[in-house]
């Protein structure tokens, strides 16, 4: 017989984490855990608010599944169609599925990446993300966090003090940035204007400017910004990539986003077949969630899995890091 159950977790930060939405100094996330006699599976839920995900929200959807759920399921097919009949939010969605393969993981003694029928990540080279501060401290910062061992660094901004926290961090360090604004630009003819002073600064990428849904805008910006654009907000569970290719050149897939193991695979298979870059993002994020990300790396041209070393006392220490490459610790 199947036991599910679920638990909060309170995750204590090392520095207050702001993007130009909302800042934090803890988050909650929540833990399923799926027992089936010596076996198990834990899935880690990541609820965003923008997505209005809450903790009390995942909880009581958690429940209503618990109640329905059945005591067996003959297949992989069977659990993931059982699991499409709830409108779950898709951190939760993901949680419940990762539970899932993992269990069967453990049953069948194979590697999770087995289970899900990719090639082994190995080692891999991992962004370090830069929340919103001050340009005066980013030094200092920098140089506490050791983030030159890092080949990529990627920065939050809003439109305040973009352009100085670029100009002031590439004075001292010449790392690729992939530029993360969160959605902080409405205006398009000043965000290219913003993209053209700072085209001297050796930026990657640059992901979600502006809102999910200016989608005349996105294609306008495409044939004028001097950086690849990565689309993030405007990516979900779902996506039409022939028509999202006409506003993006890339996409950064999350799994807490896609809602599971499988889709999020489908759909960085799917933005691929239409020539698009494909990038591993996360929300804050144990080493346990973060594991899951690494799983599917190699269908992935950039990763930025790096927020449970954000978290004090990460609980879980599935992951070692050296030298800004992590690996999952067997």
């Amino acid at each position: 017989m199947q036991h599910w159950s679920i638990e909060n977790i309170i995750l204590n930060l090392k520095y207050t984490w702001k993007i130009s939405r909302n800042a934090t100094d803890q988050k909650i996330n929540l833990i399923v855990d799926l027992k089936e006699g010596k076996y198990s599976g834990k899935g880690e839920a990541a609820p965003n608010i923008r997505y209005q995900e809450t903790p009390e929200l995942l909880a009581s959807q958690f429940e209503l599944f618990r109640s329905k759920v059945p005591e067996h399921f003959p297949s992989d097919d069977a659990f993931i169609e059982f699991l499409d009949e709830f409108k779950l939010a898709n951190a939760l969605r993901f949680a419940i599925e990762s539970a899932w393969h993992h269990l069967q993981a453990d049953r069948n003694k194979i590697s999770v990446s087995e289970q899900l029928n990719l090639s082994d990540p190995g080692t891999i080279e991992t962004a370090y993300t830069i929340p919103i501060m001050d340009p005066s401290v980013l030094r200092d910062f920098y140089n506490q966090n050791k983030l030159d061992r890092f080949s990529y660094l990627k920065v939050k901004i809003n439109t305040d003090e973009g352009f100085e926290v670029l100009r002031y961090l590439s004075s001292f360090t010449g790392q690729p940035i992939l530029l993360d604004p969160n959605e902080a630009f409405s205006d398009v003819e000043a965000l290219i204007y913003f993209l053209e002073k700072i085209k001297k600064f050796k930026i990657e990428m640059v992901e979600q400017p502006m809102p999910a849904g200016m989608d005349e805008e996105y294609k306008y910006l495409k044939k004028y910004s001097p950086f690849p654009l990565f689309a993030d907000e405007s990516i979900l569970h779902e996506a039409d990539f022939g028509y999202l290719k006409t506003m993006f050149h890339g996409v950064n897939v999350k799994l807490m986003k896609a809602g599971g193991y499988m889709n999020a695979i489908s759909l960085l298979k799917k933005a691929k077949e239409q020539g698009m870059k494909t990038m591993i993002g996360c929300m804050v994020e144990t080493s346990l969630g973060i594991s899951c990300g690494i799983h599917l790396c190699s269908l992935a041209d950039y990763a930025d899995l790096d927020s449970f070393l954000l978290v004090k006392d990460e609980p879980f220490r599935l992951i070692e890091e050296n030298e800004g490459k992590i690996r999952l610790i067997s």
